[in-house]
């Protein structure tokens, strides 16, 4: 592993230990699918939603990590490309997760804004590396 940055190493572990919560999570998914979670449709479709995101934004993490070694990304480029990804990995899922909770539930509530913020750090950390990959090209 002697290619890969110390940060990119070490951010790579948080994010594979991150993926065991979503593995976790889709357990839960199996209960509201069975019927033994008291859901709404519409928390059962953020479930679903907050899920996919999750799984979906830490494998793009991972791998944004690499771009980010490969480009040799330095100041904000690096600061940018790599965490935003990860954040939007944590605040979109969080955000159908909490905008979701509560008995009953069929709106989201203010939680909501937690996607947009996570939608915005996930467009800055694509811009980001891509401006680092075609720099450094």
């Amino acid at each position: 592993m002697s290619e890969l940055s110390h940060a990119t190493q070490v951010t790579a572990a948080i994010l594979l230990l991150g993926l065991v919560t979503v593995e976790t999570g889709g357990l839960y998914l199996l209960r509201v699918v069975r019927g033994r979670a008291d859901t709404t449709p519409f928390q059962l479709a953020f479930a679903r939603a907050g899920h996919a995101h999750a799984g979906v934004l830490l494998i793009l993490s991972l791998l944004a990590l690499l771009y980010a070694d490969a480009a040799r990304l330095s100041g904000p480029l690096e600061v940018i490309g790599r965490s935003g990804i990860p954040a939007a990995a944590l605040l979109m899922p969080g955000g159908f997760f909490f905008a979701s909770i509560g008995k009953a539930r069929t709106r989201p509530n203010g939680f909501i804004v937690m996607v947009f913020v996570g939608g915005a750090c996930l467009a800055a950390g694509l811009i980001a590396l891509a401006v680092g990959m075609l720099q450094s090209a």
